[in-house]
């Protein structure tokens, strides 16, 4: 059976769509069951509603609500809330502050904001969505600002990140990020096995730690700055592109104050944004966003935070 894939394509949609909790709830098992519901416990695919709206399985009688097993899971806001905070984050070309949600849902904290945003961001990643392809430019990035006596690839205290960006018909494609503690090897090798397909035509300057590359299934084109008349971002424009634009996302939308424990995070909603730029309804985002929250359960602000590890999925 083909994907469900419906969803609002204008804010008047929206409105009319979801009036009401069961509008939102019928959403979501749509979403959920694409191809009818199952038991989680005996996998059974016959069962009915209770007067609670818990699905009760007819083969083994275990009861489960829709969005048991979600990011909703144990929320105590009505979901016709967070439907509209996604639709609000997906609708803000540049993203969204803390502050800025804060002040367009009037919650009554800063803090129910942030860690709303933050849950948000933490599902935006598809697992096992598709690698980069072709022509990919790869290249090392500090964020955070100069510090005395750091030079090189040194990481004094600036948080490095690896980038890759893929062309597509001449033109920008694709792009991944990673936080990475160094700029050995060891760190830059596997975040290219993770994001690009093998055959691609990858392409670098001349660090060391890109030399492995020689020996997997790539095309290696080494752009050496040092013995070129051309400047970095000449050689590598496509990642030097991106790499000034997500700098200047940091620092517009969020002023830069960006933690390193949360700054993966902050990178995956850029690429959620860049790689979705072109399309033509916002609602195709809100759908990706509820397609991914049904598939990963709640965290908690202590999870967040780091005050309580994270429980295995």
């Amino acid at each position: 059976m083909s994907e469900y894939e419906d969803y609002p394509q204008t804010y008047e949609d929206f409105l009319e769509w979801f009036k009401t909790e069961e509008d939102c709830i019928n959403y979501i098992s749509k979403i959920r069951w694409q191809n009818g519901f199952m038991c989680p416990k005996c996998f059974s695919t016959k069962a009915w509603r209770t007067s609670k709206g818990l699905m009760h399985c007819y083969n083994c009688g275990h009861q489960t609500s829709v969005i048991a097993g979600t990011l909703f899971q144990g929320t105590r806001k009505p979901l016709r809330l967070w439907f509209s905070v996604i639709w609000w984050v997906v609708s803000q070309k540049n993203g969204s502050s803390a502050l800025n949600l804060k002040n367009a849902m009037s919650f009554k904290s800063y803090e129910t904001a942030w860690t709303w945003l933050q849950k948000l961001r933490r599902i935006m990643i598809r697992p096992g969505r598709e690698l980069l392809c072709g022509n990919v430019e790869v290249d090392e990035t500090y964020l955070g600002g100069e510090e005395a006596g750091v030079i090189g690839r040194e990481i004094g205290n600036k948080i490095l990140i690896v980038v890759a960006v893929e062309e597509n018909k001449g033109k920008i494609g694709r792009v991944r990020f990673r936080c990475i503690k160094n700029a050995s090897s060891k760190e830059l090798i596997p975040f290219i096995t993770d994001n690009i397909d093998k055959n691609s035509h990858i392409i670098t300057d001349a660090w060391s730690g890109y030399s492995p590359l020689r020996d997997k299934e790539y095309v290696h084109e080494v752009k050496n700055i040092f013995k070129s008349d051309k400047n970095a971002d000449e050689l590598l424009p496509k990642v030097h592109l991106i790499i000034s634009l997500l700098k200047r996302w940091l620092l517009g939308t969020h002023q830069g104050a960006v933690s390193e424990k949360h700054i993966q995070y902050y990178l995956d909603e850029y690429s959620f944004r860049f790689n979705r730029r072109l399309s033509k309804h916002r609602g195709k985002l809100f759908y990706r966003i509820i397609q991914q929250a049904v598939t990963q359960e709640a965290i908690t602000m202590d999870e967040i935070t780091g005050k309580k590890p994270k429980h295995n999925m």
